[in-house]
């Protein structure tokens, strides 16, 4: 039996068909997605999944928060499931893979599972989380960090959330009874596309994610003196702006401290009074920093913040810095990444280890179970794009590891 199910594979050609029927639904003149949660395109998309699992020996059940949970049995219904998943909404312009994917992969793993007759000692569940690209609701109400005000969820289109969720088969009034616990699932793999560069470029074709990032974001002011730009000398101007430039080249130079992974970005600005012949008076800017380390990002911040103080003094303004979004990092279980490493040995696939500095909904199940996730490669970076692609053969990689890695896992959760 172990023979057996070492030389199991699954059927990319049925993986790479249901990719590309999914993608029919919203797709666009230039090749890309639009499937806005909640929208009519999403609803159908929803509907086809949930088809496929029906038929692939799924029950299928919606949760109050309106997450599709496909449910395959395992020798013992009452233990822990197994699961993965991810979301099918996307991005207005987005690609056929950032999401779908993962929930495709799940979703062939199963097919495989059922054609052969296979059961594993754990159910294996496939999730849809709803609202991925918006609120993430879906996998917060999953963790039990929902928001529980309307007002939280605002939408371009004006439609209440109650509604939304009420379109999909959720219950705004129920959403608690959402929540999860590890008695429910002992452990979550999310299959996704690196949407980054990395894998492509150091020539591997699998990423063993060891967690997602901490993010935190900033707005900054920064307060000078508009004058006159050519009747005002320069050693006697409060130059907002001149200021402000070199706050962005200490956020470049904290991004590039050793011995860390982490990012940070300004990548938003406005310039008052924004006129040719007036010195800036007023300036005010984004910043985005993410790093695995909690630690790490508070050190940056300290030295980012003496270094704004100086800053200040020698431009002769005043710089704020009001905090906007505070994620905490959510790390793999290193036994998780421990087994997928082995699977890409066992496979002769080549493998790194890499941090992942885009959200996704494994974030908010690691608050409560154990978490790994499995990048594939994204064609030059690209991801929330029309130009988004993984090849074939990539996703059939991906796919297989996620196989093995639950055949090894339910070997191990016993």
């Amino acid at each position: 039996m172990v023979d057996t199910l070492s030389q199991l594979s699954i059927n990319s050609d049925r993986l790479i068909q249901s990719i590309e029927q999914l993608a029919q639904i919203g797709a666009l003149p230039g090749g890309g997605v639009r499937r806005i949660a909640y929208s009519a395109t999403d609803m159908q998309a929803r509907d086809r999944v949930q088809q496929w699992m029906q038929a692939a020996g799924m029950s299928v059940k919606i949760d109050p928060a309106g997450n599709i949970i496909g449910r395959y049995p395992g020798k013992y219904p009452d233990a822990a499931a197994l699961a993965t998943g991810s979301h099918i909404d996307t991005v207005p312009n987005g690609g056929r893979y950032d999401g779908a994917f993962g929930v495709l992969a799940g979703l062939e793993v199963v097919r495989v599972l059922q054609e052969q007759q296979i059961q594993l000692n754990r159910s294996l569940e496939v999730i849809v989380f709803t609202d991925e690209e918006g609120t993430m609701i879906g996998s917060k109400a999953m963790s039990g960090r929902v928001i529980l005000d309307p007002a939280t969820y605002p939408r371009v289109d004006g439609i209440d959330i109650q509604t939304c969720l009420t379109r999909v088969g959720g219950d705004w009034n129920r959403l608690t009874e959402a929540r999860r616990t590890a008695a429910d699932i002992a452990a979550f793999i999310e299959l996704h596309v690196e949407q980054g560069p990395v894998l492509e470029c150091l020539g591997k074709q699998i990423g063993v994610v060891e967690g997602i990032v901490g993010q935190r974001r900033y707005i900054i002011t920064v307060k000078g003196s508009s004058s006159h730009a050519g009747s005002t000398p320069m050693q006697m101007r409060q130059d907002a702006l001149v200021a402000a430039s070199r706050v962005v080249l200490a956020v470049n130079k904290i991004a590039h401290t050793p011995g860390g992974q982490q990012v940070a970005t300004v990548g938003w600005m406005e310039v008052l009074p924004n006129a040719a012949n007036v010195i800036p008076g007023l300036v005010k800017m984004s910043l985005d920093i993410r790093d695995l380390s909690s630690q790490h990002l508070d050190n940056l911040m300290a030295e980012l913040n003496a270094e704004i103080e100086t800053i200040a003094v020698e431009t002769q303004t005043y710089i704020d810095l009001q905090p906007r979004l505070r994620n905490e990092p959510a790390l793999a279980k290193p036994q998780i990444q421990q087994a997928i490493a082995q699977v890409c040995e066992d496979l002769r696939l080549s493998y790194t280890h890499l941090p992942s500095r885009a959200s996704h909904d494994a974030q908010e199940l690691a608050t409560f179970t154990d978490m790994g996730m499995i990048f594939v490669p994204s064609k030059a970076g690209v991801s929330h794009a029309e130009t988004e692609f993984t090849s074939p053969e990539q996703c059939a990689e991906g796919t297989n590891v996620l196989l093995h890695t639950f055949l090894e896992l339910d070997r191990q959760y016993i």
